[in-house]
């Protein structure tokens, strides 16, 4: 993205605040934080900055909210709640989905061609050019008319389908569900003219945070079983082996992988496994970016939860019940019983128990 990006934004209820190095989109609920957050970002602070200003009222407290940053050739986006956003490169294409249940969504990009953020209804006709300011917004494009110029649109009109079938329909919008892009790509439509070399990259791919990976539409997904081009099944949620409580006061149940750190970005996943990231505070950042992994245990840990450091800085202190503390030692998994404590340092400690 362009120093100072020109974006196209369509009129709502959201309020979008648009600087040369961060772009934040909040909630109508959020209105008393608005001020503060545009005075940081035109001043022109960071990501982490207005990061820290978004998280200062608690995680628990901000239902929703998007936050895109610019990094040389890097762009980073964040989101929570009812927002999703459509990111693409001369590579892929990542369709980013909010979850009001977990922390946030996030991915890192290099080389951004094209952004898309759509957060409600709109409210008004036309649309307006921003480059900095402060908006209130349904939808907003950078750059400006991109996003349609790259996926072609179906005529006002279209002439009737003989045999009408609803999902089969070749008008690809990026904020589609994934039944309609998956349907889109079988057909061969002009989007894989648009993009030959590589098929989009529906969800989030890893290497920042993903959420699903690449899907080749081509042939059928084991961890979706169904019928081509209809939408997927919904997934069987496994029982929590345990649950977290946090020294915040945030509990997670432990039915998946789970990621803690100031900023959790997952490297590696698969389609099956679905991270869920936690993200904690540290002032002195003796908490890493990516500070440990507690998950489900297997084999003879099969029942149980299972953490393990992930390469800290500082390191991770467990205390087990009738045991002396013990330093983690980084790539090695360990059984968590009920009533262990596991310290990250910086006052941020999770207790587990019992689901």
């Amino acid at each position: 993205m362009s120093e100072h990006p020109t974006w196209s934004v369509r009129g709502g209820e959201w309020f979008g605040i648009f600087g040369a190095r961060v772009t934040v989109v909040l909630p109508p609920s959020e209105k008393a934080r608005v001020a503060r957050l545009w005075e940081l970002v035109d001043d022109g602070a960071g990501f982490e900055e207005t990061l820290d200003a978004l998280l200062g009222g608690g995680l628990r407290e901000l239902p929703g909210f998007v936050l895109v940053g610019r990094d040389d050739d890097r762009t980073r986006v964040l989101l929570r709640g009812a927002a999703r956003a459509d990111l693409a490169t001369a590579e892929e294409v990542v369709h980013l989905v909010g979850d009001p249940a977990a922390t946030w969504v996030e991915r890192t990009l290099p080389g951004l061609t094209r952004l898309r953020i759509e957060v409600g209804d709109e409210t008004g006709a036309g649309e307006l050019a921003v480059a900095a300011g402060l908006v209130r917004l349904a939808r907003a494009e950078w750059p400006p008319g991109a996003a349609r110029a790259a996926v072609p649109v179906a005529d006002a009109d279209p002439a009737p389908d003989p045999a009408p079938d609803p999902v089969s329909d070749p008008v690809l919008d990026l904020a589609s569900d994934l039944a309609s892009d998956l349907e889109v790509l079988l057909e061969d439509g002009p989007l894989t003219e648009a993009m030959p070399a590589v098929p989009p990259v529906v969800g989030e791919d890893h290497d920042g945070l993903t959420r699903s990976g690449a899907v080749d539409p081509g042939r059928p997904d084991p961890a979706r079983p169904g019928i081509p081009g209809q939408p997927p099944a919904p997934p069987v949620t496994a029982r929590p082996v345990a649950r977290l409580l946090f020294s915040s006061g945030e509990q997670v149940d432990v039915d998946r992988l789970v990621l803690v750190g100031r900023a959790p970005e997952p490297r590696r996943h698969t389609l099956t496994e679905e991270p869920r990231l936690v993200v904690v505070r540290s002032p002195h950042h003796e908490v890493s970016s990516t500070h440990l992994e507690i998950r489900p245990g297997s084999g003879a840990d099969h029942g149980c939860a299972v953490v393990t450091d992930l390469g800290s800085t500082n390191g991770t202190l467990l205390v087990q019940p009738g045991l002396p503390p013990e330093d983690l030692p980084a790539g090695v998994a360990v059984q968590l019983v009920p009533g262990a404590v596991v310290d990250l340092g910086d006052g941020v400690s999770i207790q587990v128990v019992t689901p």
